[in-house]
């Protein structure tokens, strides 16, 4: 018996047909492929959709609905309202990740590594590109960021933390990056939300200062070492504060019992 007899076959399973609704997404997303669809263009009615698909207006409309859970299409009421292109949102993604971390998938080690993956890259391409404009957007983030911490507003300060480092993002000029960022921010607010972080530590917010001096002066190396620093130190101060307080919940829970 040659080796080819002896060899298994192959086994292929039947083609499925793709439900009409799924084909009707497909086109759509390929004539924005092919610039023949632009963010903020209107969609055709459904009844002029349905009539050009020869499908029930029903399946265009989920295909529509698909498309907009997808973050492609936003709905707009009103008489000039209808199906839009959205223009470059970044919803889904933030969604996709956040399902991700509830289904504990994203566990908040990886989390913080990503974070300094992505700061760092992020705090080297801004002090590259960041104009004064963005450096003066971030002075006003830090003398915000201080004033809070003074009022002892902690989420105040929390969610001033995360937009210093939006701002560096944007001045990445970077889509990708903006949105993985505005993702990771997320997530990072959702988790230190849960268990509220004390008086911050003021050398804190002194590093994020001198990254902002290193930025202004465009000194790449100086800058990232100090991203990579500061974001190390905060992961450790969050730490800390989490500690105590899964102390304390253990705690309680041992009197109650």
């Amino acid at each position: 018996m040659d080796k080819d007899t002896q060899r298994a076959r192959p086994a292929y399973l039947p083609i499925q047909t793709k439900r009409a609704f799924e084909e009707v997404a497909e086109q759509i997303r390929e004539q924005l492929s092919q610039g023949l669809l632009k963010p903020g263009d209107r969609l055709p009615p459904e009844r002029d959709l349905a009539e050009q698909f020869n499908l029930s207006r029903n399946t265009v409309r989920e295909a529509l609905r698909s498309l907009e859970m997808s973050g492609v299409l936003e709905f707009r009421k009103g008489a000039t309202g209808g199906a839009f292109v959205r223009e470059g949102q970044s919803d889904a993604v933030v969604s996709g990740f956040s399902d991700l971390y509830r289904l504990g998938f994203i566990l908040p080690e990886h989390l913080a590594e990503a974070r300094l993956l992505i700061g760092v890259e992020v705090t080297r391409l801004a002090c590259q590109r960041a104009t004064e404009a963005e450096h003066a957007e971030m002075e006003a983030n830090l003398e915000a960021s201080e004033k809070a911490m003074e009022d002892g507003d902690g989420k105040k300060r929390l969610t001033l933390n995360l937009e210093y480092h939006m701002i560096l993002a944007r001045a990445a000029k970077n889509p990708v990056l903006i949105i993985l960022m505005e993702a990771l921010n997320d997530l990072i607010f959702r988790s230190l939300l849960k268990a509220p972080v004390h008086a911050e530590n003021t050398k804190i917010v002194a590093s994020r200062r001198r990254i902002l001096k290193f930025m202004r002066a465009r000194d790449e190396e100086k800058a990232v070492a100090e991203m990579h620093k500061h974001l190390t130190a905060l992961r450790k101060h969050y730490k800390a504060q989490e500690q105590p307080e899964a102390a304390n919940t253990r705690t309680n829970s041992e009197t109650e019992a």
